[in-house]
């Protein structure tokens, strides 16, 4: 089932139930699905660009949950707390920072980087592997941290 067909029955079901912030949120995610098909794609998105779609939703929202936080508004970080634990039952379980690791360790001693030089060639090979299993920030400090 595509994401497009199971946010539309999560959506019909939630107003069914009067859920607001799951309707918020399920409709947010709808209308970038939209936006998406209206973009000229002229076919389904993969599993990859839904992911990536839903991964871009749960950032916005750890974003804002961050700024709420610093501008001492609980009452929008709540919010957008609920927002993201509902995007992320849509998202693939994210991997471990220490399966992160194991996976960063193999491919520096794979490529033979051994400094800063080659953060680049070391982070594109770690994007590729990881893309969408774990936060890209924490996948940057991780291979910062092994090349320091």
């Amino acid at each position: 089932m595509s994401l497009k067909t199971k946010i539309n029955e999560h959506l019909n079901a939630a107003m069914k139930a009067k859920d607001s912030v799951r309707v918020e949120t399920l409709r947010s995610i709808r209308a970038e699905i939209l936006k998406m098909d209206k973009s000229g794609m002229n076919r389904e998105m993969n599993e990859q660009e839904e992911i990536e779609l839903l991964g871009k939703q749960a950032k916005m929202r750890k974003e804002s949950i961050d700024i709420f936080a610093q501008a001492g508004r609980q009452d929008l970080v709540d919010k957008e707390s609920a927002q993201l634990a509902i995007i992320n039952e849509y998202l693939p379980a994210q991997m471990s920072p220490e399966e992160a690791e194991e996976i960063i360790a193999g491919i520096i001693a794979s490529s033979g980087a051994t400094s800063q030089k080659d953060f680049g060639k070391v982070m594109g090979e770690a994007m590729k592997s990881l893309k969408g299993k774990i936060d890209g920030k924490a996948i940057q400090d991780m291979v910062k941290a092994r090349l320091s």
